[in-house]
């Protein structure tokens, strides 16, 4: 029987990679679920809960003896051994010096942020999905908590109050839910994004699209935001800033992989933003959208405009994140279990990335193998040529 580990994350961190409720699902594929004491007790998932669903509880180092260690984070890989496997959000682009040290160590590895997200098989797998809908919703919700205004239309006998003006800077996955959240609460909503194609998605959920002249779709093969020119960053910074002056709440999500985040509010245009007005920089952790944003700080600019730079939104909603990324990881992990072992194929597209002559084909990138056997993945070409 293969063990399967999940340890406590480090401290910050409120969520865990698996929720009890898919321990039995585990179990019957012939895994047995060994969890960390106190892994889950921030999220509000008991020791005792894990145990009544037939999970094994035990120390650090028995999660981390497992076969295959099931995480959100990095955990502390150096307590591993080789041939052990290894999945979680590593962001490998990020920390290139690790996965060298991890790929020398003889682990496996999955990064589950590597998920080619086009494929249709691979979407029940996508973690950054489902973490980043929580996050572009929670994100409206502290913009509604920190300004000083109600948010939707009120008609009352003592006068008609007007809807606040949202504006959401990106259209993916976060962009989109906090446009449909903030339009739930009855704002008025305004979005951009660099991808035309946008247009219709944005209007779809409610919101107007802000147009750029000369916008085109600058979206790459994986479906993310390809980095922009100066000049054209520069036209959508003051085509977006301007809408947003007399905004009451603006959201900015604009990410691009494996890159720090671009400034999309300059310190200029906060300068120009209404006093009482509030941002919520959904990227801080990366750089920020913001150029004001301080990381984990919630403070008001000499002008009046909050700037809230608060990182790990989904973890601000620990119990349904983690329940998420823990279905997420289960469909991973059954799509790839045959005959009582994980079957590491390279014929399977979600592992190594779809095949040259495919639609779906990504020139140098692979899937959510990162290392094995001591090497980084020959289709990682990438990564490897940043690699340490």
């Amino acid at each position: 029987m293969m063990r399967a580990g999940i340890p406590r994350e480090p401290e910050g961190e409120t969520r865990v990679a698996m929720v009890p409720n898919v321990v039995p699902k585990l179990a019957k594929l012939g895994f047995e679920i060994v969890v960390e004491k106190g892994a889950g007790a921030a999220a509000g998932y008991t020791d005792d809960a894990y145990a009544a669903k037939g999970a094994t509880l035990g120390s650090a180092a028995d999660v981390l003896g497992c076969e295959l260690v099931i995480a959100i984070n990095v955990p502390d890989w150096g307590a591993m051994a080789a041939g052990q496997m290894l999945a979680c959000i590593a962001d490998p682009f990020r920390d290139t010096a690790r996965v060298s040290a991890m790929a020398a160590a003889g682990l496996t590895l999955f990064s589950m942020g590597m998920i080619p997200r086009r494929l249709s098989r691979a979407q029940s797998m996508d973690v950054n999905s489902s973490q980043d809908n929580l996050a572009g919703y929670k994100a409206v919700l502290l913009g509604a908590s920190h300004v000083s205004k109600s948010i939707p239309m009120m008609t009352t006998s003592a006068g008609t109050v007007r809807p606040a003006k949202f504006v959401i800077m990106g259209s993916g996955v976060a962009g989109l839910q906090a446009i449909a959240t903030a339009k739930r609460l009855g704002a008025i909503v305004y979005a951009s994004d660099v991808r035309k194609s946008a247009a219709e998605q944005i209007e779809s959920v409610g919101g107007r699209f802000i147009e750029v002249e000369g916008m085109d779709d600058f979206e790459d093969e994986s479906g993310y935001a390809k980095p922009l020119t100066a000049e054209f960053i520069q036209k959508v910074n003051d085509t977006v800033c301007a809408v947003a002056q007399d905004a009451d709440i603006i959201v900015t999500t604009a990410r691009i992989f494996g890159r720090p985040a671009p400034i999309t509010v300059p310190a200029s245009a906060v300068a120009d933003f209404r006093a009482g007005a509030v941002i919520v920089d959904m990227n801080a952790d990366v750089g920020g959208n913001c150029e004001l944003t301080r990381v984990d700080e919630i403070y008001t600019t000499d002008n009046g405009v909050t700037i809230v730079g608060t990182t790990n939104l989904p973890g601000t909603m620990a119990t349904t994140s983690s329940m998420l990324y823990s279905n997420n990881l289960t469909n991973f992990i059954t799509s790839i279990f045959n005959e009582g072992e994980l079957d590491i194929s390279e014929d399977d597209d979600v592992l190594v990335g779809a095949p040259d002559g495919s639609d779906f084909h990504i020139p140098g990138m692979g899937g959510v193998l990162i290392c094995m056997a001591g090497e980084i993945h020959h289709k990682q070409t990438r990564l490897a040529g940043v690699v340490n």
